[in-house]
C-alpha cells in the first residue's frame, strides 16, 4: 500500500462557491497549477461516479505538460469527492464547513517519482492558489 499525504486549507467563502469553483471546468482552468509559471489551458470534467475528469497542466515556457485524470468513484455533493487516478492511487477530498470557514482536506496515495515532501508541497500550492481564487469570487 502506497504512503497517504494530506493537505488542506480553510477557505473564507460560501460552501457552495467552493464546491461550484472545484468542480466546474471554467473555474478549474483558472486555478489548478502550482506556481505561476505554469498553466491549466484545458480543463474537462464529467462529475459522476464513474465518470471522471482531464486536466492538462502545462508549463508556460511549452516545455513540459501533462494530462492529469482519473475516474470519480464516490461523490457526496458539497461534501466529498473520491476518485482514481489512471495510475492507480486513490484521492479523497472533503469539504467540511466550520466556524472559521470551508476546511477543505485532500488525501492522496504517493507516487514513487518524486519525494513525498515534494508531492505535498506541489499539491498544497495547487490548493493555496484554489483558496486564493475562491476567496476572491
Amino acid at each position: 500500500m502506497s504512503m497517504e499525504i494530506s493537505i488542506e486549507a480553510l477557505i473564507d467563502a460560501p460552501l457552495t462557491n467552493v464546491w461550484s469553483a472545484w468542480v466546474s471546468a471554467s473555474d478549474i482552468s483558472k486555478w489548478n497549477f502550482a506556481s505561476n509559471d505554469w498553466l491549466c489551458p484545458r480543463a474537462e470534467i464529467d462529475l459522476m461516479v464513474g465518470a471522471g475528469f482531464n486536466y492538462r497542466m502545462e508549463a508556460k515556457d511549452g516545455s513540459m505538460g501533462f494530462d492529469f485524470k482519473g475516474v470519480f468513484t464516490d461523490i457526496e455533493p458539497e461534501s466529498k469527492i473520491e476518485y482514481e487516478l489512471a495510475d492507480g492511487r486513490k484521492v479523497l477530498i472533503t469539504f467540511a464547513q466550520t466556524e472559521q470557514g470551508i476546511r477543505l482536506v485532500e488525501t492522496f496515495e504517493a507516487e514513487n517519482e518524486f519525494s513525498a515532501a515534494q508531492q505535498k508541497a506541489g499539491w498544497q500550492c495547487i490548493l493555496n492558489n484554489f483558496k486564493q481564487y475562491v476567496e476572491t469570487l
